[in-house]
């Protein structure tokens, strides 16, 4: 859908500087955004690969699997049908971490095996329950929908993509924006919490 949207928009611009006499001007802007684009990218890579890299370093430390036990409490409130010690616990905590740091492409593949795990644990009670596999099969548990409504909201203390963004396009301050983005995260996190505790019990009633 947003390949259809952003293709519909590039060729109503076209269009219409082809009617405005601006071709010229689509030319280079094309030119120049082109440019720019590889130019933000080689930025983001260089961020990308140093936090990336730290959050390497902190895993093979220790420090992610002590960070999970200290959110144990949080995840048994977050996701109360889910076995304790269970294998997606750590995949959850290490993309709630990296979502924390404002680590997408860290948290990305932690999400991913989370998404996994939460998917093979339904699958387990779905045959427990003796259901209808084929019924059932594609529909998300509570929990993957709290994950991903969750992991969507994102908290975050240091958001590093938007003050990269920032300092890439010359901003005096880059980190000025981390106040409004904690205050904005928290109250999307906050809200997605009540959210999904809202829905839980209604399914449960």
């Amino acid at each position: 859908m947003l390949n259809y949207l952003w293709a519909g928009m590039i060729l109503a611009g076209i269009v219409f500087g082809a009617f405005n006499g601006r071709m010229q001007d689509i030319t280079t802007a094309a030119l120049d955004s082109s440019k720019e684009a590889v130019t933000l990218c080689i930025t983001m890579i260089g961020v990308m690969a140093f936090w990336t890299g730290i959050m390497e370093i902190a895993s093979r430390a220790g420090i992610i699997q002590m960070a999970a036990r200290k959110l144990r409490p949080l995840l048994r409130f977050l996701f109360p049908n889910l076995p304790e010690r269970h294998k997606a616990e750590e995949h959850i905590s290490t993309n709630f971490i990296a979502n924390f740091l404002g680590l997408g492409w860290a948290a990305t593949p932690a999400g991913l095996r989370a998404m996994e795990e939460l998917s093979k644990l339904e699958e387990c009670r779905r045959n427990n329950k003796v259901l209808n596999l084929a019924r059932h099969r594609g529909v998300a548990s509570n929990e993957m929908c709290t994950f991903l409504i969750i992991n969507i909201s994102s908290l975050q203390l240091i958001p590093v993509n938007v003050i990269a963004y920032r300092s890439q396009y010359g901003s005096v301050n880059p980190a000025g924006i981390v106040g409004a983005g904690i205050v904005a995260t928290a109250v999307s996190t906050g809200v997605a919490v009540i959210f999904c505790k809202i829905m839980d019990r209604r399914e449960k009633v």
